[in-house]
């Protein structure tokens, strides 16, 4: 009897142990998966935010993209596969309002659109030292251009509603001015116009011609 109550009794004493075991490891792991939760929580705010009271000293990718409230894309700034840097800064409606390029061979642009997203006003640096400003209509033609060539001449022309320059005004490289006006049948009127030659008048011949002498009579 007495050991089966000793017996008895060690048993108790395991199954407590066992018992006490069990909820220690669900302790643990449900200690363990709060601890998961909060890294990943970490993790996905630092990501998006950077960590609380720290700046990340470089931020690197392909393209940034701003979007509103809305889910509207508002701004993309990337790079594309030709090479091209740009910033876009687009309306409420997702067109295009505003774009900046630098193209690969050294090219920058600055690009204004309307409403529509039709470029109305491109001003544009080149390589070679060339600046220009054009301005476009609502169909996108041409309709005023002030530029600077290579050589330091400055330009500045105006067009039609076809897109045919009408009026010009420049200063060439030796410091001279130059002036276009050009009428609807392509005629410059800025050029003086050259007067058609007159006819020389024939002059009178004053020499005198010599009468013949008078045949003389046959003898019979």
């Amino acid at each position: 009897m007495r050991l089966e109550g000793a017996l008895s009794h060690r048993i108790d004493e395991v199954e407590r142990e066992y018992r006490r075991l069990k909820r220690l490891n669900l302790s643990l792991m449900i200690g363990l998966a709060i601890l998961l939760g909060l890294g990943v929580a970490l993790v996905s705010v630092s990501s998006r935010y950077g960590l609380p009271g720290t700046v990340a000293e470089l931020v690197a990718a392909k393209q940034f993209m701003v979007r509103g409230d809305d889910g509207v894309v508002r701004g993309i700034w990337g790079t594309a596969d030709d090479g091209t840097v740009r910033l876009m800064l687009q309306d409420s409606a997702g067109r295009g309002r505003v774009k900046i390029d630098l193209l690969a061979d050294g090219s920058s642009g600055l690009t204004f659109a309307d409403s529509a997203g039709r470029a109305r006003a491109v001003f544009a640096f080149l390589p070679d030292q060339t600046a220009s400003l054009v301005l476009a209509d609502a169909a996108q033609r041409t309709r005023a251009v002030l530029g600077i060539s290579a050589d330091g001449s400055p330009t500045i022309l105006f067009a039609d509603r076809s897109g045919s320059t009408r009026a010009g005004l420049g200063v060439d490289s030796r410091g001279g001015g130059t002036l276009t006006l050009v009428d609807r049948s392509g005629r410059n009127l800025a050029e003086p116009e050259t007067e058609p030659e007159q006819p020389s008048e024939v002059e009178p011949d004053t020499t005198t011609t010599k009468a013949a002498p008078p045949a003389r009579p046959r003898g019979r």
